[in-house]
């Protein structure tokens, strides 16, 4: 039964509690009013002001915002019976220690904070199995969306060839800061500042940062591979993916069959390329046989010159406008939109500029370094700083432009729990 259907015999609310109200969350609160049994019953934010605010700038009654729930302790949050918990707050640290203590409380987590299902998502997703509840990917975040892709052709008997989605990349654009993201995200401080958008969080989509760390996300979710040296941001148009997104042994730019990429908007020059996948999602499968192919070509499917590959994508992902699905999926399917299998990749540490000793990072979408895609294996055997571990973190020596950063090379000031995490699925690679 699809699941509207089942909402129709719903009988009671599902009951929600957001951890962190910013834009993602602002976005859902925007099709609160519109949406059928899920009722918040507290929002967790450091700053309750500001999440009031939030929720009356995306439409909500001063009746609705005074029958939730306002707090700055996930504690109290604890005490109230919530089916669903929702970490939002993007920070890989803090969100780690927030599901822990989420998923040992026996309940069901919905992971908005990508930064920390990378960082320690293997280690949550089996404790969230250990503890019997869900751990889930947020559905409307591309890397969901990627999943439902992956999932629909693996079910159906389709070699998943490649996966990825679209941005606006280019290499000079690594080198990007918050005081400069805007005119390479392509919009103006004005129009930013009136969406409510953080410079430094969408910078990470600017340096290629958050590009990483959502393969990453797809690549420990699904089991597909990662490029050798990270991701390359091909610019290649929707009607050239099949064409492109294959292994170089077919013609195309992949290192493997069965391997995550990112593909750019824009060319070498910084122009526009036609029919972009800039807000989109992809994947690309093979025909097993002969039947299969001429299937492909019967009933119109594009596909590349050999016939052999077909390209499959979505246009646009809604972010939290989406996130009501993985909702309904846990309370009605009792099942994750979702979620981390495998300790396959990580996001390392490159540095922007030259790091001086005593220097502080400051982690995602910063000044200091940024994020590559790179194999657990490669991270753990040469002792890389995963990205999510950055911030805060004291160089302990001079580091330079474009170096490789390692854990010897910083101090870190350990959370015990993301210390846990981390050793666990340290030893998910030494012990293979």
């Amino acid at each position: 039964m699809y699941l509207y259907s089942k909402l129709q015999s719903l009988n009671k609310d599902i009951s929600i509690c957001f951890i962190g109200c910013g834009k993602f969350i602002s976005m859902f609160l925007s099709q609160y009013n519109q949406l059928q049994k899920i009722k918040i019953s507290t929002i967790v934010d450091i700053n309750i002001e500001k999440a009031k605010l939030n929720c009356t700038n995306s439409g909500l009654s001063q009746k609705t915002i005074d029958s939730i729930n306002f707090t700055n302790s996930l504690d109290d949050a604890l005490k109230q019976n919530i089916d669903i918990f929702i970490e939002a707050t993007g920070d890989p640290i803090i969100g780690t220690e927030h599901a822990v203590k989420i998923i040992n409380n026996k309940k069901n987590i919905i992971m908005v904070n990508v930064e920390a299902d990378v960082l320690c998502g293997k280690y949550l997703s089996d404790l969230a199995k250990k503890n019997n509840v869900i751990y889930s990917m947020a559905y409307g975040d591309q890397p969901a969306l990627i999943m439902e892709q992956i999932e629909w052709a693996k079910l159906n008997g389709f070699l998943v060839v490649g996966a990825g989605k679209g941005t606006k990349y280019h290499p000079s654009f690594e080198y990007s800061t918050p005081d400069t993201v805007w005119k390479n995200y392509g919009m103006t401080d004005e129009q930013a500042k009136k969406a409510g958008m953080n410079p430094k969080m969408f910078n990470s989509f600017t340096t290629g940062d958050k590009s990483s760390i959502e393969m990453a996300a797809v690549a420990n979710a699904s089991g597909l591979r990662c490029p050798n040296n990270g991701l390359t941001y091909p610019a290649v148009g929707v009607y050239d993916i099949a064409n492109k997104l294959i292994p170089k042994s077919a013609g195309g730019v992949l290192d493997y069959e069965g391997q995550v990429e990112v593909i750019s908007s824009i060319d070498e020059n910084k122009n526009n390329i036609a029919n972009d996948l800039r807000w989109g999602v992809y994947i690309v499968i093979k025909a097993q046989n002969e039947y299969s192919r001429n299937c492909f070509k019967e009933y119109g499917m594009i596909t590349d010159k050999s016939g052999n590959y077909s390209a499959i994508w979505r246009p646009y992902h809604y972010i939290g406008l989406e996130l009501a699905q993985s909702m309904y999926v846990i309370a009605m399917d009792k099942r994750a939109t979702g979620q981390t299998n495998y300790f396959n990749a990580d996001v390392v540490c490159v540095a922007k500029k030259d790091i001086k000793i005593g220097e502080v990072l400051d982690g995602e979408g910063g000044f200091a370094a940024r994020g590559r895609l790179f194999t657990a294996k490669r991270s753990v055997k040469e002792n890389l700083l995963p990205l999510g571990l950055s911030s805060g973190a004291i160089a302990k020596k001079n580091i330079n432009k474009d170096e490789l950063i390692s854990m010897n090379d910083v101090e870190i000031n350990w959370n015990k729990e993301v210390l846990k995490a981390r050793e666990y699925q340290k030893n998910l690679i030494v012990n293979e």
